[in-house]
């Protein structure tokens, strides 16, 4: 029986020495970030964030909406509410980042979703991005990007040596489908970037497969239960207190063990390397036999008028009818007659489009197609062929979390991370 009791407590401390593993170098971050928007988990994850600062060299907090009002004032609102929590909270931590000097590195970036090539004009945002990355260090600037690309594509592409000297980890899924064009420029120009890309792995940390104390409808009252001026507005503004960030698996990944093996486990998720990322070209309307990958860039090209305007005009409209309700994406003029959307779907389901146009001429076209659940699934010739540091979710069935990819690689830290958070909560009690 005894040896059975310390076989026990042998795994669980090693669970925990796993999980928790020092990181060797505190990591110089930037993130990019819709706070603000549409989806109020950035505001959420941007509270975790400042609550851990201590453990980051922080260089950079951009505003980059591709969809939605965000807006680097709710980045400033926030660091207003942690400046009024930062009494209490350096009673229990050294090191955290003066209220001064995160909002001097707060900046404005690009609002609203690129066009077709994935770039167009600078941003405070972009420039930023540029002048962190070209700061002398023997350590990378991993940016963090929380929502589009934008402002990413755009820095690249106005200092395209930078890439050396950068990390990404971004989260995609969603996001994805508003940044498609500012994705498509990155993977198709800089393959040779070092990139985790996050498209389904973080779902797994606002699961409810967890104890009931800790999932998201109860870890609010039973931990934050509006302590300090950041639990206040964490449930005033914030779902309610229902707990979501699922921007937050990007700082998890930095904080524990070394980031530069994403195959590891950590509590930001395990990735694995992959070097075609699905780029699906339809020259025709589809049916129900169209499969494409779940993430995957959808491609429609369409014949029209010959017309005279500028290329990458937005010019058509395509109205996607989902599961959760239907949604409106531009699509371009690229010259004689050619014109093109950019897709990429978040779930597996079936979607139907029409595509219009007001310019004279132009037929309206409809179709159907299927949404499969395996990410990257089939290569296909028109795919992006990525470099050797290409890194996303985990394929393995058993990591599944209920439909979502890899969901398990980050769920099975779920309660170590916010018990651990719920001590910095009682501080500011």
């Amino acid at each position: 029986m005894n040896k059975l009791i310390l076989t026990i407590l042998f795994c669980i401390v090693s669970k925990t020495v796993i999980a928790q593993q020092p990181v060797p170098v505190k990591p110089r971050i930037l993130v990019s970030t819709d706070i603000g928007g549409t989806d109020p988990d950035d505001n959420q994850s941007m509270i975790h964030l400042l609550m851990y600062n201590e453990k980051f060299t922080i260089e950079g907090l951009v505003s980059s909406p591709s969809f939605g009002e965000g807006n680097k004032e709710e980045i400033l609102r926030t660091i207003d509410l942690y400046e009024k929590d930062l009494p209490k909270l350096k009673t229990h931590v050294q090191g955290l980042a003066s209220p001064k000097y995160l909002r001097s590195i707060t900046k404005q970036g690009r609002k609203g979703a690129a066009p077709l090539e994935g770039f167009t004009t600078p941003t405070e945002g972009s420039d930023w991005i540029i002048k962190c990355a070209l700061k002398k260090s023997k350590e990378p600037l991993w940016i963090l990007v929380w929502g589009g690309l934008e402002d990413l594509a755009q820095a690249l592409h106005d200092k395209p040596e930078i890439q050396k000297n950068i990390k990404v980890f971004w989260i995609g899924g969603p996001n994805k489908k508003w940044s498609a064009n500012s994705y498509a420029y990155i993977a198709m120009n800089f393959p040779a970037l070092w990139f985790i890309e996050s498209n389904s792995s973080y779902y797994g940390f606002f699961s409810d497969n967890v104890a009931e104390n800790l999932n998201g409808k109860n870890y609010y009252k039973n931990y934050i239960n509006e302590a300090g001026f950041l639990g206040k507005d964490y449930k005033e503004n914030r779902y309610k207190g229902r707990l979501k960030m699922g921007d937050t698996p990007s700082l998890l990944y930095m904080m524990d063990g070394d980031p530069n093996n994403p195959k590891k486990e950590s509590w930001g998720g395990s990735y694995i390397k992959f070097q075609q990322t699905p780029r699906i070209v339809f020259k025709r309307n589809t049916s129900a036999q169209d499969t494409v990958p779940i993430f995957s860039i959808v491609e429609f090209h369409f014949k029209g008028p010959v017309v005279n305007i500028p290329k990458d005009s937005a010019c058509i409209t395509m109205t996607v009818q989902a599961e959760i309700g239907e949604q409106k994406w531009d699509g371009f003029y690229t010259g004689d007659g050619n014109y093109i959307v950019r897709y990429s779907p978040k779930r597996p389901e079936k979607l139907t489009y029409k595509v219009t146009s007001d310019i004279p001429g132009f037929e309206t076209q409809t179709g159907t197609f299927l949404v499969s659940n395996l990410w990257p699934g089939k290569s296909n010739v028109t795919d992006y062929s990525l470099g050797k540091n290409w890194y996303t979710d985990r394929p393995n069935p058993e990591l599944y979390d209920g439909i979502w990819q890899g969901g398990k690689t980050v769920l099975k830290w779920r309660s170590d991370v916010l018990l651990d958070w719920a001590k910095r909560w009682e501080w500011l009690r």
